[in-house]
């Protein structure tokens, strides 16, 4: 890639749009618009729940990593932010439930919009997803094939056998058969005031001992109205859809895709490495030697990130 530009900020820019008719937060390091010198964007997709700000010190470090020269974005998952008190969840209730846009199909056609809203078809994509987010780029890239995707980094991937995994086996009945009795805490925990919600949030992740003081504030803002409802209802989906692993889609995209397992993740277990290594013995698949969770961005958000740098740096001198 030719002459990136050097966007030296590494203050993060917070924006809200609606998307798809949803309400959808941004989070930008580096350029908040993309113009012709950006050859090549950074777009995080969440896990669940989709919430950008537990990402910031991941995409921090990517971006000063790769010397400011890309900018770096994270969007949200619809209906997972706490849009500002001006601006409603959705602009439209009625189109929003006809399409489902919190739903699982609906949150892939959300990230599609938002590409061919604010991305130039020239701009090339390298698309880190987490979780969920894996699964999303796997159908994004099943779904538009003109995607420009340099690279596709899927960490602790949950793409295929949701339900049947253990924390799977855990969540689904509570997340398909008992979910409008797991509204009731989330609305109760919505009542408290931001500083008492901080507080037990603190007290929950008090087993964590580096824990990344940066997930507090958004943590608070998704117990807030409904985005925690809209996290389970999106949950609830997984169990049921995510279920065979898509090959063919994998097969075609093989020399974009690197994909990182834990050796520990509950939501997929060893075994789906092993396996997709043994399936496609020519992809770029790595187990995780270093004791990450799952949920890496409560505490080793720097050093993934710099992981993610180092796979991909070979790609971006192409």
């Amino acid at each position: 890639m030719n002459h990136p530009v050097n966007d030296r900020r590494d203050d993060p820019h917070t924006e809200f749009t609606f998307c798809c008719g949803a309400a959808t937060e941004l989070l930008k390091f580096g350029s908040c618009q993309l113009r012709p010198a950006h050859r090549v964007l950074f777009l995080i997709i969440p896990g669940n729940p989709g919430v950008v700000g537990f990402y910031r010190t991941f995409m921090q470090n990517i971006h000063s990593s790769l010397g400011h020269r890309h900018p770096v974005w994270a969007i949200s998952h619809a209906g997972h932010c706490a849009p500002p008190g001006c601006m409603d969840m959705v602009e439209d209730g009625s189109a929003a439930a006809e399409e489902d846009v919190f739903g699982l199909n609906g949150q892939i056609e959300h990230k599609l919009a938002f590409l061919r809203k604010h991305v130039p078809i020239e701009t090339s994509l390298v698309l880190v997803g987490h979780s969920i987010g894996c699964y999303i780029i796997l159908q994004m890239i099943k779904r538009n094939p003109e995607l420009k995707v340099l690279k596709a980094v899927m960490l602790f991937p949950t793409i295929e056998w949701m339900a049947q995994t253990p924390q799977g086996k855990v969540m689904t009945p509570v997340l398909c058969q008992m979910r409008y009795l797991a509204y009731l805490p989330v609305f109760l925990l919505s009542l408290l005031p931001d500083s008492l919600r901080a507080g037990l949030i603190t007290l929950v992740f008090r087993g964590v001992p580096s824990l990344d003081r940066c997930i507090i504030r958004p943590s608070v803002e998704l117990l807030s109205g409904d985005c925690g409802a809209n996290s389970m209802y999106l949950g609830g989906q997984e169990m049921k859809m995510v279920l065979e692993r898509d090959n063919v889609t994998i097969k075609k995209n093989l020399d974009k895709l690197i994909f990182y397992y834990g050796a520990t993740d509950h939501w997929c277990p060893v075994k789906f490495f092993h396996d997709i290594k043994r399936d496609f013995p020519h992809g770029d698949f790595r187990l995780c030697e270093k004791g990450f969770r799952h949920a890496f961005v409560l505490d080793a958000g720097r050093e993934v990130a710099k992981m993610v740098v180092e796979w991909i740096r070979g790609a971006l001198r192409t």
